[in-house]
């Protein structure tokens, strides 16, 4: 286990009878600062492309993950190197900021991006335009794909993926994303506080080991509900089959159907709900 994912504390666990004092050990969510640099060899710039409160570990990925579902690069190619900073020598931000160095001729306009960037679905953008917007880096769907996943393997992801969610298994406190053969085999899992950096950690991961193309005949499993940001990054990733712990948002199911994503929701306790594209399951 990352033990700068977890830390020490001491509790008062109460219970009807009595009260105790124990040591227990909860989750960290800290700052992680992105950094971006770009322009030629000679004369490079700088830009804060996001900040964003996560777990410490797999801060890489995390930074290539985010990058590339925001369409900032389209492979791991495209990056010269990533490293962690300081700012002006504090020590306490060491593993705190990341940069990444984009190779010199990938064009990256920072005044668009900041633009056009946004965090969550509650920011007032309308439905109709934020789907839009994924539609700039995405392909329209092919619906004839031969990708078929008997539910019986659908019912076990869950299961599966606890026996490996060694953060969760000791504080109860994060989220996973994780990414299943059709046979059910887990493939790639990595935890965080948050939602999307525990998505962007593992879409990140395949970008850099050049496996992106392993989505194509996968299933991707998410510990917590599915909302609009994750479907966002799963189309941009290419996957074709999303199951959620918890409900799906309308955006998020008008985002599935849009993109011809089998979205599943409630997948608990021998049950689930399909909300699109129900042929891929058998």
């Amino acid at each position: 286990m990352n033990q700068l994912a977890v830390q020490s504390v001491q509790i008062t666990k109460v219970n009807e009878m009595t009260s105790e004092v124990i040591d227990d050990i909860i989750v960290v969510e800290e700052p992680l600062e992105i950094r971006l640099g770009y322009g030629p060899m000679d004369m490079r710039d700088e830009t804060n492309v996001s900040i964003t409160m996560r777990t410490p570990g797999n801060d890489f990925e995390l930074a290539t993950g985010f990058l590339f579902t925001e369409g900032i690069i389209k492979s791991g190619d495209d990056i010269l190197s990533v490293k962690y900073c300081t700012d002006h020598q504090k020590l306490e931000q060491q593993y705190n900021i990341v940069r990444i160095e984009l190779r010199p001729d990938i064009e990256f306009e920072a005044s668009a991006f900041n633009r056009n960037f946004y965090m969550t679905s509650a920011c007032g953008i309308c439905g109709k335009a934020s789907i839009d917007a994924i539609a700039v880096h995405c392909a329209k769907p092919v619906l004839g794909d031969l990708l078929k996943v008997n539910k019986e393997i659908i019912f076990l992801l869950s299961e599966k993926l606890k026996q490996k969610q060694t953060i969760f298994n000791n504080t109860g406190g994060i989220h996973a994303a994780a990414l299943f053969n059709i046979d059910g085999e887990l493939l790639l899992a990595m935890e965080d506080v948050g939602r999307h950096n525990a998505l962007d950690k593992l879409i990140g991961s395949l970008v850099t080991l050049n496996k992106l193309k392993q989505v194509e005949n996968s299933v991707l499993f998410l510990s917590g509900r599915a909302s609009f940001e994750l479907l966002q990054k799963a189309t941009v990733a290419g996957i074709k089959i999303v199951c959620a712990v918890g409900a799906p948002s309308s955006l998020a199911v008008n985002t599935a159907d849009e993109f011809g994503i089998t979205l599943i929701g409630f997948l608990r306790e021998g049950r689930f709900n399909i909300y699109t594209h129900a042929f891929r399951i058998l």
